[in-house]
């Protein structure tokens, strides 16, 4: 067999590959969300002005995680931690969380499942956000969107792809675009993030606790379901920025 049949050969086997649908359907319920939702400024009936911004922070304080009311003994807000995944503070916040759920979530998921995933996907987001809660438990402060999922993805990442080579842009390299290894990125930003979590709750902010607890939740869970399990041969390839 000559190469072009080869190469053919490599193209089937990876068009045969199960589309992620998990990852699409998440992606498409956080757009949907935000579109209806104030954030986007989208809809009339959310008004204009100083009445977006008062209609924008109730939603956010009745879908998104309140410490100080999640411990505060009210049952509504028992499922925050999970409705708070699917809300997005802006634009910027809502495609920059999409883009590496695009990116990573694939992966993970063909590796998962697709029901294996999206219950991991939930799982961590909830118990992710627990830990910024409990660690901050008499804060008001409103916590909002994806991430502390999307770092649980990125640490499953880790684990089962470690080789894989990613593209990532730095700003203290002049942003060029440059490949490496997906542990060297995604230790590098796990750094980033633990040396940042001494900001955490001091005002409106990125919950850098969240992203620390879900990728370490993601990382260990993926070990555990997987660690006799390791993937073998070529692992598949993925580019993106440096993580949310």
């Amino acid at each position: 067999m000559d190469g072009t049949g080869h190469a053919d050969t490599q193209r089937a086997d990876r068009s045969a590959e199960p589309r992620p649908l998990a990852t699409y359907a998440l992606i498409g319920c956080c757009c949907l969300v935000f579109l209806l939702g104030p954030a986007s400024g989208l809809l009339p009936s959310h008004g204009t002005g100083q009445a977006l911004e008062e209609v924008r922070a109730a939603h956010f304080r009745r879908w998104g995680v309140v410490p100080s009311t999640l411990f505060g003994g009210e049952l509504r807000a028992l499922p925050t931690p999970l409705t708070a995944l699917f809300l997005h503070g802006n634009w910027l916040h809502l495609l920059g969380n999409l883009l590496f759920l695009f990116v990573f979530g694939g992966p993970v998921e063909q590796r998962m499942g697709p029901r294996r995933f999206l219950l991991f996907y939930l799982g961590t987001g909830y118990a992710a956000m627990l830990c910024y809660a409990a660690a901050h438990p008499v804060s008001d402060e409103t916590l909002v969107g994806a991430s502390g999922a999307i770092s649980a993805v990125l640490g499953a990442f880790l684990y089962l792809h470690p080789r894989t080579r990613v593209t990532s842009v730095f700003p203290f390299l002049f942003f060029l675009p440059l490949r490496f290894p997906a542990w060297t990125v995604l230790l590098f930003w796990l750094t980033l993030q633990w040396l940042a979590t001494r900001r955490d709750g001091e005002g409106p902010g990125v919950a850098y606790l969240a992203h620390v607890a879900g990728f370490t939740l993601g990382f260990l869970s993926a070990w555990l379901h997987y660690r006799r399990a390791r993937v073998a041969g070529p692992t598949p390839a993925s580019e993106g920025e440096t993580p949310p």
